[in-house]
């Protein structure tokens, strides 16, 4: 089945975080591929020691916003190689962890992101990011939107270490 998180609240990637975390307790293969952060995030550390594959670019480079062209161009392709590592895998649970983004600003060929998803049809995959486009909302069979009510970065508290990444 394809699972969707989604919106303007905390809470994607976490939720994504912690099937990965049951699945991998139930012996299950899982692959978590991350698009657009390029900096490590707290929890990548704790996943690869329960025996999750991580598949994320390398390098510390700008987020897909604030990318010109060729930069979009080349992070593309290295977003391309590790979705097709990812699925070449096998993997019981594909995390797909800001897939939405990726597509959003063009950092990922839509036709392989439509292939992944229908991959879930005999496995388990995971969607997160802000701004779906409508096709994955139209294919995904678990939909959960995240809605910011309250967030201290509102009030100039920064990203803390180990909470937010």
């Amino acid at each position: 089945m394809v699972h969707l998180y989604h919106g303007e609240g905390k809470g994607k990637t976490t939720a994504a975080v912690g099937l990965s975390v049951r699945a991998a307790g139930a012996g299950l293969k899982v692959v978590f591929v991350q698009f657009i952060k390029t900096r490590p995030t707290s929890e990548l550390k704790n996943l690869e020691s329960l025996g999750v594959t991580i598949i994320r670019p390398r390098g510390d480079s700008k987020f897909a916003s604030k990318m010109n062209e060729e930069e979009l161009k080349e992070i593309k392709i290295v977003h391309d190689e590790n979705l097709r590592a990812a699925l070449s895998l096998n993997p019981d649970l594909l995390i797909l962890d800001e897939a939405c983004a990726a597509l959003k600003y063009g950092c990922v060929d839509e036709s392989l992101l439509k292939s992944a998803m229908e991959y879930g049809q005999d496995k388990e995959v995971v969607l997160t990011g802000r701004d779906p486009a409508q096709w994955m909302l139209d294919n995904a069979d678990y939909v959960t939107e995240m809605k910011c009510i309250k967030h201290p970065l509102k009030k100039g508290v920064k990203a803390r270490l180990g909470i937010e990444y």
